[in-house]
């Protein structure tokens, strides 16, 4: 057939195929396309040393937002939705694992996987590398390299069962069968992609003491919000992102208590409260609803993630739960809601349709246009959310960790009162918490955070990546030189871009001695970052890259 390539956007371009006659309508065509890819941006090829083993190369692949037209034809838009399958044959000495419901090894090193549900060109993925499994529970196991596979397996036996059951319980069946999680070598830039029966998370949950299992409850989440009830558009991937922030301080609340779930939403609101004023509130990435223009001048979906279709769509759908007024009215609503639109790809207007037709005396009330809080205004106009969830539960963990700031932030430091403060029985959030009290207070008066280091090593030796996260912003922004070097070693060894970035911004804003850091620190390691991050780096460092 006569097959054309024309220009679309920066990202991509499009296949047009003539067809010999006109297709009728609801008529059904198979069309056979011969292909070759991996060069482009959704295919990464790594090299033994960006691996945790070493001893192998890997190849991963990462269809969010729109990079799995560099995959493999498709429509990509979360629009469309189909089944797929796939036959893949690898060398020996190597397996592959697919975001498949049913997963096949036969002769020749080929493996034969299937996806019986219908997904969005998303969320179809592909892992070729030196990994083993182990089971987990009923329906999980973890995947990882060889060397990673004991602690993968000792993180995380026996706890996400806890969570698929109590998902199930609030937002309806489970419907993709198996849920695995596979561990990607330290340079994925993403704490977790939620691949259908297959989750990819980032090496840094190995933690040791499971405290950061939040990211497997977000990414479960999914299952239902997300990869079940679809975004329409990369406009209002909030439907996407706070209906799953919601979900998962749901889960989170079940299993672990209000307290301790309204502190976790209160660090999340701090990021959100960061990148505001990064930006500047009315920057047009703050609203839940982003024109995204197609075209070669157009928006790269890619290049509009930030906070806020998380957090500020967390507020929203709060909001929605405060109008209804009731937890298990609400509740109820979102396994309707998840029933009605299962397998669909869906608009926010569909959806806040959906809720007052589920709810016909708020319809009557006209709460979607009370003056401040109006849905349009939710929808389109930038800024900090109109409404706040009340996190008060969460004073009794904040409260101590806000006094304790204080404490380290005093020109003469009271060690009496701050030695009565114990946080070893500390969990994470907590901690984190904490760091960025002081984080908000830094510098510090001369002196006080070599001490506060020297006086809790669980903090400043911690392993846990999101306390490691905070420790280097806090080294970076009171110039302690002594402990630059943690600085360094967390960047080498990993490449989240949700940990890389803030670094890298806190560096290049900072003294000569740490803009240096910067240079050194991306000349040694950008060959084991992925592309995207590599680019957001260069932009940081003023060395091109990125628009």
């Amino acid at each position: 057939l006569p097959v054309e390539i024309r220009p679309f956007a920066s990202y991509g371009s499009a296949l047009h195929i003539a067809l010999p006659q006109a297709p009728r309508a609801g008529q059904l065509l198979t069309l056979l396309i011969d292909y070759e890819a991996g060069e482009g941006p959704g295919v990464c090829w790594l090299s033994p040393e960006q691996t945790a083993g070493k001893q192998k190369p890997y190849m991963y692949t990462q269809g969010q937002a729109v990079l799995n037209r560099s995959f493999f034809p498709c429509f990509d838009t979360p629009s469309v939705k189909f089944t797929y399958s796939a036959t893949v044959k690898v060398p020996e000495g190597f397996t592959a694992v697919m975001s498949a419901t049913s997963w096949e090894k036969q002769k020749d090193n080929t493996f034969v996987f299937k996806m019986s549900q219908p997904i969005p060109s998303y969320l179809i993925a592909l892992v070729v590398g030196d990994i083993v499994s182990a089971d987990v529970g009923p329906r999980s196991r973890v995947w990882a390299e060889p060397c990673l596979i004991e602690a993968a397996k000792k993180e995380y036996d026996g706890v996400i069962e806890e969570f698929l059951v109590v998902g199930e319980k609030l937002f309806g069946p489970y419907v993709w069968g198996r849920y695995d999680i596979l561990f990607m070598p330290p340079s994925f830039p993403f704490g977790g992609m939620e691949n259908p029966c297959l989750t990819f998370v980032t090496p840094c949950l190995l933690a040791g003491d499971r405290s950061l299992v939040d990211v497997i409850i977000h990414e479960i989440s999914h299952s239902w919000f997300g990869n079940l009830v679809t975004n329409a558009t990369w406009g209002e991937f909030w439907l996407n992102e706070g209906f799953t922030m919601y979900a998962q301080r749901r889960i989170s609340t079940e299993v672990y208590g209000l307290p301790y779930t309204c502190l976790e939403a209160a660090t999340g609101r701090a990021l959100l409260r960061q990148h505001m004023d990064a930006t500047g509130e009315d920057h047009p990435l703050n609203k839940l609803r982003v024109v995204i223009e197609p075209g070669l001048w157009g928006v790269n979906p890619d290049d509009t993630y930030n906070e806020t279709p998380y957090e500020k769509g967390y507020c929203f759908v709060c909001y929605l739960a405060h109008l209804v007024g009731n937890q298990s009215k609400f509740d109820a609503f979102l396994q309707a809601y998840v029933n009605r639109f299962k397998f669909q790809s869906i608009t926010a207007d569909d959806t806040l349709e959906f809720f007052l037709e589920y709810f016909p005396e708020l319809k009557e009330k006209g709460v979607d246009s009370i003056p401040g809080f109006e849905f349009d205004r939710w929808l389109n106009t930038p800024g900090w959310p109109p409404y706040l969830p009340d996190l008060s539960p969460g004073q009794q963990l904040m409260r101590p960790a806000e006094e304790l700031a204080e404490l380290w932030a005093a020109d003469s430091l009271n060690m009496e009162a701050i030695e009565a403060v114990d946080i070893m029985g500390w969990r994470t959030y907590q901690l984190v918490y904490f760091l960025d009290q002081v984080l908000q207070k830094s510098p510090l008066p001369e002196g006080n955070v070599k001490r506060l280091s020297k006086m809790y090593p669980k903090i400043s030796k911690a392993q846990n990546a999101e306390l490691r996260l905070r420790w280097c912003q806090i080294v970076l922004k009171n110039n302690l030189e002594a402990e630059y070097s943690k600085v360094k070693d967390f960047l080498h060894s990993q490449g989240k871009q949700k940990y890389t970035l803030p670094l890298y911004r806190a560096m290049w804003g900072g003294s000569e001695a740490t803009r240096a850091l910067a240079v050194e620190t991306f000349s040694a390691t950008a060959p084991q970052l992925h592309v995207n991050v590599q680019n957001y780096v260069k932009k940081i460092l003023g060395l091109g890259g990125a628009e």
